[in-house]
């Protein structure tokens, strides 16, 4: 893409100044006509889980023959990432073509110096997928839901909500019941909401109340419609909870928790089947060919080597699910943001971890990798300092059991440096 269009999202800060309501993202689609009053959505949010359902969702709309717009964040490899049609990135140009406009309609609205770069990407992203015509986009929301931006849309067939835990406290509230509150936002009057099995009862009741009030079907999957097939790193599962989608299933992504991420996808096709025709065997080959990097992802199996970008306690604890099918002993690359509860995540994956070897040169939201050392060695770890990133790298590919986690920008950083 354009550096001119690159130097203007960069312009722009992460999050923005802080949202009261929805009027300023309002406006600047006002500006743009409006693109996503277009389009059907399925939006999902949650702590963990939101990109693997959204990336599962996608897979089986573009398998039942359906024109699938899909909008993820963060980027992984490249910016163009996080805006596809059918598993492709925008082009380029398209999006250099489209910034121009969204840049015009946001200096517009009065609200330039307020917008975050992904309100900006967000509205490129509707214009985009209104232009190519999309029969349905799987939408991920970037912070909470209430009062994240992509809350504007109307016309939603069903909501979507994976884990939900205690992440990004100091926008989303410092207790369950509020972050919960806040995912819950994403809930619309009489349109069903699936929300993903296993969350704790707090967050069930929060989900329960705000169904009730919107007059909206909340659908929690019940674990018992399932059962296991595969052993170790094979998720494979057989599920007779639904009659029309019953049979084996065969996820390519690892861990527990992606069976449950998969759970929800079975039933958001199944309340989507009522306006689209989702074919029982594009659902299954959906879920079999979704892959995320960075999601407890398998780069390597001999010798063993996985990445995931989890970097929450909750995101830790699932993978200490994975770890622990492998038997623990892990050499572990990890980087992690300042602003994360690193101990917490420390302490649910150290009984797996030999070896911790810390690194912070991927990006600039890293912890100091003298620090990250100093709290892991306080949680009873044992941790050095990598002299460069492609050297802890290079010690972790020597081992037997390899693992590079703690940061999604690390993972990005890390498939970045293997394509050289």
């Amino acid at each position: 893409m354009c550096s001119e269009w690159l130097r203007f999202l960069d312009t722009f800060s992460r999050l923005g100044k802080r949202a009261v309501g929805l009027g300023r993202i309002r406006a600047l689609l006002k500006a743009l006509g409006d693109p996503q009053d277009s389009l059907s959505f399925i939006h999902v949010t949650g702590t963990n889980g939101k990109g693997s359902i959204c990336e599962m969702l996608s897979e089986v709309f573009i398998r039942s023959g359906y024109k699938t717009g899909l909008f993820t964040s963060p980027y992984i490899i490249e910016y163009n990432d996080r805006i596809r049609i059918n598993g492709k990135n925008i082009p380029d140009d398209e999006l250099a073509a489209l910034l121009p406009k969204v840049k015009a309609a946001a200096e517009s609205t009065g609200f330039m110096a307020d917008f975050s770069q992904f309100e900006i990407t967000q509205a490129a992203a509707f214009c985009y997928f209104s232009q190519q015509r999309c029969d349905i986009v799987i939408l991920e929301a970037g912070l909470g839901g209430l009062l994240d931006s992509t809350n504007v849309i109307d016309k939603n067939i069903c909501s979507v909500i994976g884990s939900v835990s205690y992440d990004h406290m100091a926008v989303l509230g410092d207790t369950l019941d509020e972050i919960a509150g806040q995912k819950a936002g994403i809930i619309k009057e009489g349109c069903p909401c699936i929300l993903s099995p296993c969350n704790d009862e707090s967050v069930v009741r929060i989900f329960e109340q705000t169904a009730r009030e919107k007059g909206a079907e909340l659908i929690i999957p019940d674990m018992s419609s399932i059962r296991r097939l595969g052993t170790g790193l094979d998720n494979s599962f057989y599920f007779d909870g639904l009659r029309c989608f019953e049979g084996e299933y065969h996820p390519k992504m690892t861990g527990g928790h992606q069976i449950r991420n998969a759970l929800a996808v079975i039933y958001a096709s199944y309340y989507a089947d009522k306006e689209y025709d989702i074919w029982a065997q594009a659902l299954k080959d959906g879920i079999a060919a979704a892959v995320i990097p960075g999601r407890a992802q398998i780069l390597s199996r001999t010798p063993l080597l996985i990445a995931d970008g989890g970097h929450n306690p909750d995101a830790a604890a699932a993978l200490a699910q994975v770890l622990d099918t492998e038997g623990g002993g892990f050499t572990a690359l990890i980087g992690m943001s300042a602003d994360k509860a690193i101990a917490d995540y420390i302490k649910n994956i150290l009984p797996y971890i030999d070896l911790f070897i810390c690194t912070d040169d991927y990006g600039e939201r890293a912890l100091e990798k003298h620090e990250l050392a100093a709290i892991i060695e306080s949680c009873g770890g044992k941790a050095k300092t990598a002299q460069s990133l492609s050297h802890g790298l290079d010690e972790v590919k020597r081992s037997d059991k390899g693992l590079i986690c703690g940061s999604l920008f690390l993972i990005a950083a890390v498939l970045q440096e293997g394509q050289k």
